[in-house]
């Protein structure tokens, strides 16, 4: 099972009211009522704040939640009163950012599509950090450090105890951009060799050669369609752009870039042993 991270377990347990709220049709003022909130105060708890115990417990008493699903949630908001290891960056993370790495955490897949750059989850120290220094637009200098850092750290989660299983379609273009020069691209690529061989059960990177029909298709897009052990958690996504990013938890476009991932892999993409062998042979000779 994945790792207990804090934003899922915060997740998880709205998920859980909201559900039973709309399936008793108990609309928002009812619950800031018995709960003594205003109703300003009981959106700012549905999106980012932790019930207090005595409040929990009252909401799930109206809710008519039953003995075992009450013990699992007063569960849930222990774990969630917890820190995760991006919390110590919060003042660097843009919200919506901090929480993807919280929600990465303690997901069981994430699946990753990149156009022109190498994921970050599989991203060398070098390579990382000549992409977020050039970022000087968006990006302090002071900051670079400590956001290469972030990266790194992000990816504990494919090693050890129970990783996350990532499965990875890049365009070839990603493994030609001399993101930092020569040198630094040929370490992320013997980088992504070495864990898509060290790691064949968890780790799968595909890649859309240049000559591929449909290898435009999903355009400069970047996105992650997260997994989770639950079932009761429904697969989110992540998309970022230039100027936007953020997570999206409705079901239709989760569905529609699902469908896009699925078709790009089956339709565009090369199978694992030819994607590995065409990273391998964009390396320098030696």
């Amino acid at each position: 099972m994945a790792p207990l991270s804090p934003t899922v377990a915060r997740w998880e347990l709205m998920l859980r009211i909201r559900r039973r709220r709309n399936e008793f049709d108990v609309n928002a003022s009812v619950i800031a009522k018995e709960l003594g909130f205003t109703l300003s105060y009981w959106s700012k708890v549905e999106k980012e704040r932790i019930l207090a115990e005595d409040k929990l417990k009252k909401l799930m008493s109206l809710l008519e939640f039953d003995p075992d699903e009450r013990e699992e949630m007063l569960r849930l908001r222990e774990i969630a009163k917890g820190r995760g290891w991006w919390s110590s960056y919060a003042g660097l993370l843009p919200d919506g950012l901090a929480r993807l790495y919280g929600l990465e955490f303690g997901a069981q897949s994430i699946r990753t599509y990149e156009s022109v750059l190498i994921p970050g989850l599989l991203q060398t120290d070098d390579y990382a950090r000549a992409l977020i220094a050039n970022d000087s637009a968006r990006i302090r200098q002071v900051d670079v450090d400590r956001l290469v850092e972030v990266r790194l750290r992000r990816q504990d989660r494919l090693i050890g105890q129970d990783p996350l299983r990532l499965k990875a379609i890049v365009n070839e273009a990603a493994l030609t951009q001399q993101i930092g020069g020569r040198a630094v691209l040929d370490g992320q690529l013997r980088h992504i060799a070495a864990m898509v061989e060290q790691h064949p059960d968890t780790v799968d990177v595909r890649v859309i050669p240049f000559e591929a029909g449909g290898g435009a298709l999903l355009g400069g897009a970047t996105f992650h369609l997260l997994g989770f052990d639950s079932a009761l958690l429904p697969d989110i996504a992540w998309t970022e752009t230039l100027i936007h990013m953020g997570v999206i938890e409705d079901a239709e476009p989760v569905r529609n870039l699902d469908t896009l991932f699925v078709k790009a892999m089956a339709e565009n993409a090369l199978t694992r042993a030819e994607s590995l062998a065409l990273i391998e042979g964009k390396m320098s000779a030696g």
